[in-house]
């Protein structure tokens, strides 16, 4: 783990950032990265994120940084032995397996959002949406629907609802927005008011 000394030590909030580990194939979806990094600075918080250097991963934490903010990374060892470990981190966890790294980051966040991404991306947001429903976590969850990137994924929650797999107090515990700031904002709002 690496920790420079120059951070304050309380940040303000920890908010979790779930992204693809490429940047995707609209300039819209880094630009995102970049507006969640910049506000997330500006507001005295730290980033907790899965401690990669490539795509959407790589521009949140780099924007993070550049603003001055605090940025953790959790990275299990196979992968940090892929080169692919963001080694400018205010903190580099290293840990086992991909469950120590989901658990870390849960652990270490008052709220999560989920930026566009694919499987890994959106795993990890249905396991933190999952513990919240399920009351093993009381964090908000988020999901920044940029340019309809969810649209798909939105349809099917709203199919499992109307079948009666997924309770209407289920969905509603997922935060949708597409604005970045404002989606940050509500998160880091209802994480700081939870009990």
């Amino acid at each position: 783990m690496t920790k420079p000394e120059n951070f304050p030590s309380q940040p303000a909030f920890s908010l979790c950032v779930y992204c693809g580990s490429r940047p995707g194939a609209r300039p819209q979806y880094s630009q995102a990265a970049e507006a969640v990094g910049k506000w997330i600075a500006a507001h005295g918080g730290q980033l907790i994120y899965g401690g990669g250097r490539n795509g959407l991963m790589g521009v949140v934490a780099d924007t993070c940084l550049a603003a001055g903010g605090r940025v953790v990374g959790i990275i299990p060892e196979a992968l940090r032995a892929r080169e692919w470990a963001h080694t400018g981190c205010t903190e580099l966890h290293i840990v086992e397996t991909m469950a120590e790294r989901k658990q870390m980051m849960i652990a270490k966040a008052d709220a999560f959002l989920a930026l566009p991404g694919g499987i890994g991306t959106m795993e990890e947001m249905f396991e933190a949406w999952t513990l919240s429903t399920l009351g093993y976590q009381t964090k908000p969850v988020g999901l920044l629907n940029l340019q309809g990137y969810f649209d798909g994924l939105l349809a099917q929650l709203r199919h499992c609802g109307a079948e009666g797999f997924l309770s209407e107090a289920q969905r509603d515990a997922l935060q949708v927005g597409e604005n970045p700031a404002t989606l940050c904002e509500a998160l880091v709002d209802s994480g700081a008011s939870r009990p």
